[in-house]
């Protein structure tokens, strides 16, 4: 049935799988937003998600159709979450059956290669040749069929379209094999005693090997469309409304803008709301990428997809689902998705000319055969074209790409870097600039004490420990800090408690305890009374002497470190400087990608100082501070569009649509599964120290494939005269099929020669 028009709609394309096919169906829907046709409409493919997502007063009914009228059959898509399902169901099963297709294909192609070359007879001169080479003719027509349908029918469309691809060549080399077999056991006579072989081997292992690159290749390819589900996945089912009749649990398409909502402990928020009442700490970690809670009271916002704290908070929505800022961001990642132009295959380019040469010099070299060479005109025709077309088998031209890449991944896997698929690779090659995010990347991601600041009024009494005599007076501070710490859940308080635990200080049980949610907490140890928090729990207590310190705070402010106030008895005493550490190796990363060639840039959704401080400290000159992720995002489109080759390196989810919309999308594999789903590279020990390397062995793959394609595309050139006879006249020697086949086969050893040398190669440091 028919649906009504919309504004936007996403179709599945399964039989889309590669550039090519992009082209066309983006064409199809131009074609019906030209100039003077009231339809105007935009349609971005999605190549990894196999999708078309189309903005436009048009049906779904006529959306198909457009997309049916250049080959493909497409479906239209009402639930995201099944639709991700679906397609990675269908890679499953093609997966399995193209692994399936190639062992048949090799299964039958290998013993009769090996039953040729120790000796067996591949000729036809008897009637029992003829039989047993009949029976073998109809057995790999079997196989064609069944191994190589998807090559016709790819074919096919590529046809309708008025192009050519790897299809093309694949059905022209295979088909042309098999058909000059099958005439030569139907009817021997009709060719020279010396070229009546068959070459039915030449046909199914041709098809064995290309499917098994195509398992492979599907194998490696990213899997994308992961990310916007496990971003979906933190968005709440339900929430917990406040009513007339008391709480209840409701789904959240049930909410309306205004309600009440409880936010319970460890509770996501629901939707988008501001604060009424109640105080707590959320980890907004999943937004903003940096790990210290946030303190949120009365008047405050909330984001959905945060997570509470220990508190109890109640709060009122302002904003449905579909505009609180994860759906954005959501959104913001589906766009980059479909924004991003797969990059078109360079064997897909040259295939689109070399396939009608091919064909047109095989015709031609017939033709002239025919008419003008000696006889048997026909049967040294039939000889050239198929020399031609066997020898201009795009077997080596198949190989050459996806050999070199997964020879690079199994590499890259070796320097810990998951490499999601070969369009990554290529443009990683072509990188200029490389942005990096601070929390989690530049730095640990996990806070740690860097110093401890005394006051004079602290006396160092009461410590409650056997030892503090021979203790210093900061480690008699933070025997006691982190004994009250002991009962706290805040990041900041398990800073504390790990550098007591390195300072190897014995802590006692506290005598009493109070948290006091968004500001700190206060308690009793060994009978000393403590006050441990920030500025509003220090005005809160009436602690003073906070003023004459405003320039040592303000200087910790600039190195990027939180302060926690200590206060004793009343009297502020200390001061305990918080921060995340940089990454040992990220200093010396920096300088190599310096040394690379690279533009580096920090940009962060943290404060000015803070990335200022991070920065100078690492060596990046550029920084980009205090950004929101869509900002992120836009500043990464800003520098695409100023000319920059962009890879972008984050771990939050906060950088997932910044990722998406990079060149490069690089996650810390310590960092959020979403950001690691979003990217195309993922560096699977954190280490920043081989991202250099990283880009080092994207330029040596990328110079290993071009130099593949650029040896079997010479093969080829060289090899089609000589098939086509260009040599007979000087030498009387035709090309027999035989040595043709045997030079396809050579050039495919040499392409995969050439690909292993990247397992040795050495990269630039």
């Amino acid at each position: 049935m028919m649906m009504k028009n919309t504004n936007s709609m996403t179709l599945y394309v399964p039989q889309m799988n590669c550039a090519s096919c992009v082209a066309k169906i983006e064409g199809a829907f131009e074609k019906l937003s030209q100039p003077g046709v009231d339809t105007q409409l935009v349609a971005r493919v999605n190549l990894a998600d196999k999708q078309v997502h189309i903005q436009g007063d048009i049906s779904s009914e006529l959306a198909i159709v457009t997309v049916a009228s250049v080959g493909y059959d497409s479906e239209l898509v009402l639930d995201a979450k099944l639709a991700s399902e679906k397609k990675i169901q269908d890679e499953r099963v093609e997966y399995r059956t193209r692994i399936i297709q190639s062992m048949l294909g090799l299964g039958l192609g290998v013993p009769m290669m090996l039953w040729g070359l120790l000796g067996g007879e591949m000729m036809v001169n008897n009637p029992s040749q003829q039989l047993a080479w009949g029976v073998m003719g109809i057995i790999t027509f079997i196989l064609l069929v069944t191994t190589g349908g998807h090559f016709y029918k790819g074919m096919w469309r590529a046809l309708k379209a008025r192009s050519a691809n790897m299809d093309t060549l694949i059905v022209l080399g295979t088909t042309t094999a098999w058909a000059y077999s099958m005439l030569v056991v139907i009817m021997p006579s009709w060719f020279p005693a010396e070229t009546r072989h068959v070459y039915f081997e030449a046909s199914v292992m041709i098809l064995g090997l290309i499917n098994l690159g195509h398992a492979l290749e599907l194998r490696a390819k990213g899997k994308t469309s992961e990310a916007v589900q496990r971003l979906i996945g933190l968005q709440s089912t339900t929430a917990i409304r406040l009513s007339d009749s008391g709480d209840e649990e409701v789904e959240i398409a049930q909410i309306q803008l205004g309600d009440k909502l409880r936010l319970q402990p460890g509770s996501r928020v629901a939707l988008d709301g501001e604060v009424l009442s109640g105080e707590s700490n959320l980890n907004e970690s999943m937004l903003t990428g940096e790990p210290i809670p946030v303190s949120k009271s009365i008047g405050d916002t909330l984001s959905a997809g945060t997570v509470n704290g220990n508190g109890s908070i109640i709060y009122r929505v302002t904003a449905g689902l579909t505009d609180t800022r994860l759906s954005k961001i959501i959104d913001l990642v589906q766009q980059a998705q479909t924004s991003k132009m797969p990059i078109g295959r360079l064997t897909d380019k040259i295939s689109a000319y070399f396939v009608p040469v091919v064909v047109i010099i095989a015709l031609i070299a017939a033709v002239v055969w025919y008419l003008l060479g000696p006889a048997p005109q026909l049967s040294h025709a039939l000889v050239v074209l198929t020399s031609v077309l066997i020898i201009a088998c795009p077997c080596a031209l198949g190989l050459a790409t996806p050999m070199s890449i997964m020879v690079s991944v199994g590499r890259a896997a070796q320097m810990g870097v998951l490499i999601k698929n070969g369009e990554a690779l290529q443009t990683a090659s072509k990188v200029t600039c490389v942005v990096l995010d601070k929390t989690g990347t530049i730095t640990l991601g996990k806070p740690s004490v860097t110093n401890i600041r005394l006051l004079d009024s602290y006396d160092g009494s009461g410590s409650g420990s056997e030892s503090g005599s021979q203790a210093s007076a900061s480690e008699q501070l933070l025997l006691l800090v982190a004994s009250l710490e002991q009962d706290s859940e805040h990041p900041l308080a398990q800073a504390m408690l790990d550098e007591a635990k390195t300072r190897e200080l014995s802590l006692v049980e506290p005598d009493r305890f109070n948290n006091i949610q968004g500001k700190g907490i206060v308690g009793i140890v060994s009978g000393v009374e403590l006050a441990i928090g920030n500025m509003s729990l220090m005005v809160m207590e009436n602690i003073s002497a906070i003023d004459a310190l405003q320039d040592e705070v303000e200087t910790l402010a600039q190195l990027g470190k939180t302060q926690v106030y200590v206060a004793q008895g009343g009297r502020l005493v200390g001061i305990i400087a918080i921060s995340d550490p940089v990454k040992p190796d990220a200093k010396e990363a920096i300088a190599a990608l310096k040394r690379a060639g690279k533009r580096v840039i920090l940009l962060s959704g943290d404060q000015q100082e803070t990335v200022q401080a991070v920065a100078d400290e690492v060596g990046i000159d550029e920084v980009i501070a205090g950004v929101l992720p869509e900002q992120k995002q836009a500043k990464i489109i800003e520098l695409k569009e100023s000319g920059e080759v962009v890879a972008m390196v984050g771990d939050g989810i906060n950088d997932a649509p910044a990722l998406m919309s990079a060149d490069v999308g690089i996650a810390m594999g310590d960092g959020t599964e979403v950001a690691i789903e979003s990217a195309d590279l993922t560096l699977l020990t954190g280490r920043l120290s081989v991202l250099a390397d990283t880009f080092a062995l994207a330029n040596a793959s990328m110079r290993n494939i071009k130099q593949n394609l650029f040896g079997a595309f010479i093969y080829n050139s060289l090899g089609i005269p000589v098939a086509a006879g260009v040599l007979f006249p000087l030498t009387g020697i035709l090309l027999n099929p035989v040595i043709a086949g045997a030079a396809m086969a050579l050039s495919s050893l040499t392409v995969v020669t050439n690909a292993n040398r990247l397992r040795h190669v050495k990269l630039n440091q």
